[in-house]
C-alpha cells in the first residue's frame, strides 16, 4: 500500500524503511503460510537503511584477513583483561597524561615480569 522511513533522522543513522501491505492481499497469497496470520488487522515489513560506513564494515567482516584475526582476537582480550582487573589500568590513580603513561608502563612491565618468571 505504502512505505514511509521510521526512526531518528540524525545523519539517517539506524533508520529503517517500513512497507505496509494491504491485509485482504494477504489473505488471498498462495504465499500466506508462515507469513500471514488470520487475525492480523495490518502487515508490515522492515529493512534498515545502513549507511555507507556500515556497508563498508560488513564487507570488511566477510574478508579472510579479519576471520584470520579474529581468531586470536580471544588471546590478545584475556591480557587486555588481566591488566584492567588485575593490575588496575582500568582507572587512572592519578591526575595527568604523565602519570596514567607511567601507571600503564609500570602495569605493563609487572604483568611481563609475571610471565617471564612463569616460564
Amino acid at each position: 500500500m505504502y512505505k514511509r522511513v521510521q526512526g531518528k533522522k540524525i545523519n539517517r543513522y539506524n533508520q529503517s524503511m517500513v512497507y505496509y501491505f494491504d491485509v485482504e492481499k494477504c489473505k488471498r497469497c498462495p504465499l500466506r503460510d508462515g507469513c500471514y496470520k488470520p487475525e492480523a488487522k495490518s502487515k508490515t515489513y522492515s529493512v534498515a537503511i545502513k549507511a555507507n560506513e556500515h556497508i563498508e564494515q560488513e564487507v570488511f567482516q566477510q574478508s579472510d584477513y579479519f576471520r584470520e584475526k579474529s581468531r586470536h582476537r580471544y588471546k590478545i582480550e584475556a591480557k587486555n583483561s588481566e591488566l584492567k582487573n588485575v593490575h588496575g589500568y582500568d582507572r587512572a590513580d592519578s591526575y595527568g597524561l604523565e602519570s596514567m603513561k607511567m601507571q600503564g608502563a609500570l602495569a605493563i612491565f609487572v604483568v611481563n615480569l609475571k610471565r617471564i618468571l612463569k616460564f
